[in-house]
């Protein structure tokens, strides 16, 4: 029973659920874009200013040519959803799909601290970056997309609800930020 399941037909409703969706996380991504311009005439420093700057001219933050716009956009078509049919613990299974699914090795582990040691460690948030965290009972792994109004990294995650989500994390709960090799 594992793994997911392809319908065959989809319903009209089905369809305008997902297109209603999809506009209104279009219309958030392009509030998102607006903030940063608002930063970048604040005139932030540092890697704020740097992924301020990168996200918003469209580009991508790398470090050894990682595509962190593929694994970003790839994560994103899963917004929502459970694509690992899994009813727990799945968030490291997510992101090794995404890797996969973007021409990466992810780490074969179901444990998120797995991500911790695999890649190349940066000193900061960038988009497309595999964040690593700590939490009551385990940890938790996501991609950093963005940066919020007050310095926290934005993060797609699975197993966030139960679902796969993109929010705001406390920077302070972040332990590691990683890029592939």
């Amino acid at each position: 029973m594992g793994g997911t399941r392809r319908l065959a037909y989809v319903s009209p409703h089905v369809r305008q659920h997902y297109a209603v969706r999809h506009f209104r996380h279009m219309a958030r991504l392009s509030r998102w874009d607006a903030g940063v311009a608002h930063m970048r005439t604040r005139g932030l420093s540092g890697a704020n200013a740097s992924l301020a700057s990168t996200a918003s001219s469209g580009g991508a933050a790398t470090s050894g040519g990682f595509g962190s716009s593929d694994v970003v956009a790839e994560a994103r078509h899963y917004l929502g959803g459970n694509p690992t049919g899994r009813g727990s613990l799945w968030c490291a299974r997510f992101m090794n799909m995404v890797l996969e699914h973007t021409g990466h090795r992810g780490t074969g582990s179901d444990m998120a601290s797995s991500f911790a040691s695999y890649g190349q460690r940066v000193s900061g948030p960038q988009i497309g970056a595999i964040a690593v965290m700590g939490r009551r009972g385990g940890g938790h792994v996501g991609i950093i997309t963005g940066i919020d109004a007050n310095g926290n990294p934005i993060m797609i995650s699975g197993n966030n609800g139960n679902r796969v989500r993109e929010a705001p994390i406390s920077r302070g709960r972040i332990y590691a930020y990683i890029v592939p090799n």
